[in-house]
């Protein structure tokens, strides 16, 4: 244990001082390239256009005046004119530091120079002098490079790790002394029933033992606590499922009983049959829709059908198309910024549902002569997203998480009005959560809703 605990003090401190030296390393030569910089702008400050030629002789001239640092005149297009160097060196227009010189008057680059073999700091200036061609100095001094600087504080580096594992082997020594501390400390955990755990395989037996005690005590009271939330919520859901069922079913029900009884005891003369007829067909249509959507969603759980790709942006089009009339009737503007060739990997009929019930909530719940605005793009990483937005009535805070609930709807007068049941947006939501599609709502009371799906 000793052993292990010295080896391991030794890494990290190790791993430490090794991050510390990279790290000083990095600063160190910013700093330096920094000053480099300033010193190099200093130096060309010294440059009077009237004491140097734009010649070798002017370029032997103010490289002795900066104690032979290499010069380089260039005319605008990077062609050397001459060079302190007296190498031929051609056109320099790639140059970093041309560039930016060219381009805001000045510029600096650090790499390695092919003439010289060395790292060099460049720094060039753009002259413009009255009357005459402007034209590029540039001065350069050698710097040393990261791994030079690095390399420099090895053996200071080496020093402090000899000094590193002296201190651990001295601490170590202190620190197995009080080895019977562990133990102290797992019968502390044992009496609190706490999860136990050690670094030491001598113990680990101990440990085990205890912990396997624990848990079984702990399991047995985490499935007695699941079991009863399971069926405090199974039972919720029934209640409300059927709650929610039996109100549904109620309006078009006690509509086919009454007019059913009118029509049965003769009180009805022939147009007014004909008027309750009609009633009796629609609302047993209504009845027969609303089984229908209950059947629809209690199957999406049960889908096991394999996914194709589909037309998203095509399938957007053509649901409002078909919806057109609805929108118009309404007196809505519709708004699209729908992208072209979006596909996303699911079915036709569950893309429908989830585009259509969201658009014809759109239009159900708009203000007469509102605005109605489908999108449907790809993100910046690259996954498509719709988005439905209305200038309807919109949805209170605390209505936010419920909207997604069965049966449940905003408006209550709209219950029927328009064929709503409130499945809809729960139908939106398990499709999504099953495809595994991210699904939001965002809405400000009396001034619209927007719903958005991440097809992730």
């Amino acid at each position: 244990m000793r052993k292990k605990i010295l080896w391991i003090s030794q890494l990290i401190m190790a791993v430490v001082l090794l991050i510390y030296a990279l790290l000083s390393t990095q600063v160190f030569y910013d700093n330096l390239i920094t000053a480099s910089q300033n010193e190099l702008k200093i130096y060309m400050n010294l440059f009077d256009e009237g004491d140097f030629s734009l010649d070798q002789a002017g370029a032997d001239g103010f490289s002795g005046q900066l104690s032979g640092l290499r010069v380089t005149f260039m005319d605008t297009e990077g062609n050397v004119l001459a060079d302190s160097s007296k190498e031929e060196l051609g056109n320099h227009s790639d140059r970093e530091e041309v560039r930016e010189a060219l381009a805001s008057g000045e510029g600096y680059s650090v790499r390695r120079s092919s003439s010289l073999g060395e790292d060099m700091i460049y720094y060039c200036r753009l002259f413009s002098p009255e009357g005459e061609a402007a034209y590029l100095v540039r001065i350069a001094i050698p710097t040393s490079s990261e791994w030079q600087v690095f390399r420099d504080t090895l053996p200071t580096l080496a020093w402090f790790l000899l000094l590193d594992f002296l201190v651990c082997l001295l601490f170590t020594y202190i620190e197995t002394e009080y080895i019977i501390s562990p133990v102290r400390r797992l019968a502390k955990d044992a009496a609190l029933n706490l999860r136990l755990s050690t670094r030491y395989p001598e113990l680990q037996p101990i440990v085990d033992v205890l912990n396997k005690r624990n848990s079984e005590v702990s399991e047995q009271f985490r499935e007695l606590s699941e079991e009863k939330d399971l069926v405090e919520k199974a039972q919720r859901s029934k209640n409300d499922f059927i709650a929610n069922v039996t109100h549904e079913m109620n309006t078009p029900l006690t509509s086919i009983r009454g007019y059913s009884e009118l029509i049965a005891g003769g009180a009805l003369n022939e147009e007014q049959t004909k008027a309750a007829a009609n009633t009796l067909v629609k609302q047993s249509d209504r009845l027969s829709k609303l089984i229908a959507c209950i059947i629809n969603y209690n199957e999406i759980d049960n889908d096991e059908l394999p996914a194709y790709e589909v037309d998203l942006s095509k399938l957007a089009e053509e649901i409002l198309e078909v919806l057109a009339p609805d929108i118009e009737k309404r007196n809505i503007a519709l708004e699209k910024h729908i992208e072209p060739g979006i596909s996303v990997m699911s079915r036709h009929e569950r893309l429908n549902e989830v585009l259509g019930n969201l658009i014809r909530n759109a239009i159900r719940y708009n203000k007469e002569g509102g605005n109605l605005r489908v999108g449907i793009c790809r993100t910046e990483d690259g996954h498509p997203r719709l988005t439905v937005s209305d200038t309807g009535i919109g949805i209170a805070e605390e209505n936010l998480e419920r909207i997604f609930d069965r049966f449940f709807t905003v408006d209550k007068s709209h219950s029927g009005k328009n064929g709503g049941f409130g499945l809809g947006l729960a139908v939106v939501k398990k499709i999504c959560r099953r495809s595994g599609w991210g699904l939001r709502v965002e809405s400000c009371l009396g001034e619209g809703t927007t719903f958005t799906v991440d097809f992730a």
